[in-house]
């Protein structure tokens, strides 16, 4: 199942494990001055009562900067997800995750609002943020993966 997404992103994205619900703080892999990130709402969830929304890799969120630059500090900005600790399951059976949640600093079109990522960035993210995403996208061509494999 597919679910069509926001003005910047480059195609549909597959269902999948959604391992950051509202409330869920995680590491800036950018270079903006901030160096993590407090989620505050997702965009295009569903609703149901007493469900948490939730995020997952290359997913939209509305969030905030608990530390960083007093600039970037207070105030709700958007953020595309890149990295998520919560295992997944990609279309072609493999399970992945990463050893850390991370995201980016975007602004409502999708384009970064700093110039360079440090870590890997799910092909997920890659490929639906193609503005957001530099040459150190993690995709399985790259990388033979096993099950339950630890990047």
């Amino acid at each position: 199942m597919s679910a069509k997404r926001g003005k910047g992103s480059a195609g549909n994205k597959l269902k999948m494990t959604l391992g950051l619900p509202v409330g869920a703080v995680m590491n800036c892999a950018d270079n903006s001055g901030a160096r993590n990130l407090y989620i505050i709402a997702v965009a295009g969830a569903g609703a149901r009562l007493n469900r948490l929304p939730a995020a997952g890799v290359g997913d939209m969120v509305m969030a905030t900067v608990k530390k960083g630059k007093p600039e970037l500090r207070k105030k709700v900005m958007p953020a595309v997800v890149v990295r998520q600790s919560k295992p997944w399951r990609r279309q072609d059976g493999v399970y992945l995750y990463f050893e850390d949640n991370a995201g980016v600093i975007v602004n409502p079109k999708g384009e970064m609002k700093g110039s360079a990522i440090t870590g890997p960035v799910g092909k997920e993210a890659a490929d639906l943020w193609p503005v957001s995403a530099p040459l150190n996208y993690l995709s399985s061509h790259t990388l033979e993966l096993s099950e339950g494999y630890r990047v």
